[in-house]
């Protein structure tokens, strides 16, 4: 008897493209089917606390909105089929050698590189299931217009260089992030995490968020990176040791709501 297809949506974006110490791209995961749950889960707390905005890091310090995000972060943790995982690169240990000499082009696959090694651990952990994701962006922080068409086919040529069989990535859709709340949240998780990197919380209230957001994985602040096994919540910091030291630790994980075992 056939399992079925299993098809994932991805919603992500990017932070700390413009000049900053730290730059990285979020994605937020979850089966295509539960978009509507999704949806309806973020209505309800839209309507609850009368929210109308879009929901986004640099909004965060709102005292307005700070019961729904409150309970937003809530909502993420609990519900465990959704997942959040980031990349963190220090612009400084980029080796623009191995990028034909451009930080955009690094920054690009940085990307790439993000997206294919979830893809890889999902398969992984799906052996026998055929799998299919479906991709919505923020415009990607490129010069090059047609940078979600290169995405796609660099990253699906690797997959498939890799593990052969078909195309894994059947869409890539550019969106504004006014239009997709599966962006929105993988902006106000990448903000949180990027934030803690950059050591620059605008505000008291901004950095109370962020530390709320770590509790929930049993840690005192965000500025760490996690074992690559991590499924809810994983932070790749991208280092390079020609570079000197290592200033990120790596930390477990000890979920509020502990996922479920896979079965």
């Amino acid at each position: 008897m056939s399992l079925g297809k299993l098809i994932w949506h991805v919603g992500c974006d990017e932070s700390g493209i413009d000049g900053q110490v730290y730059y990285g791209f979020g994605s937020l995961w979850m089966k295509y089917q539960r978009r509507g749950d999704f949806t309806r889960i973020i209505r309800e707390l839209r309507e609850k606390h009368r929210m109308h905005d879009e929901i986004k890091w640099q909004k965060a310090h709102s005292k307005r909105y700070a019961e729904f995000y409150s309970e937003l972060i809530d909502m993420f943790f609990k519900n465990s089929w959704l997942a959040f995982h980031c990349i963190v690169i220090r612009k400084g240990m980029v080796d623009k050698s191995f990028h034909d000499g451009d930080y955009d082009l690094a920054m690009r696959k940085h990307f790439t590189q993000l997206i294919s090694a979830k893809i890889k651990a999902v398969l992984k952990a799906h052996p026998n299931r055929e799998c299919e994701f479906r991709i919505e962006v923020d415009p990607l922080p490129s010069r090059y217009k047609k940078a979600d068409e290169a995405f796609h086919k660099i990253a699906n040529s690797m997959l498939k260089k890799e593990l052969g069989g078909e195309a894994l990535i059947k869409s890539v859709v550019t969106k504004d992030s006014k239009d997709s709340e599966h962006i929105q949240i993988a902006d106000f998780l990448l903000g949180a995490v990027m934030s803690a990197f950059q050591g620059k919380a605008s505000s008291p209230a901004k950095l109370a968020v962020a530390n709320n957001i770590a509790s929930y994985l049993g840690w005192d602040n965000l500025k760490h990176d996690t074992w690559n096994s991590e499924r809810k919540f994983n932070i790749w910091y991208f280092f390079d040791p020609r570079f000197g030291s290592r200033e990120i630790s790596t930390e477990k994980i000890t979920l509020k709501y502990p996922l479920p075992f896979r079965t």
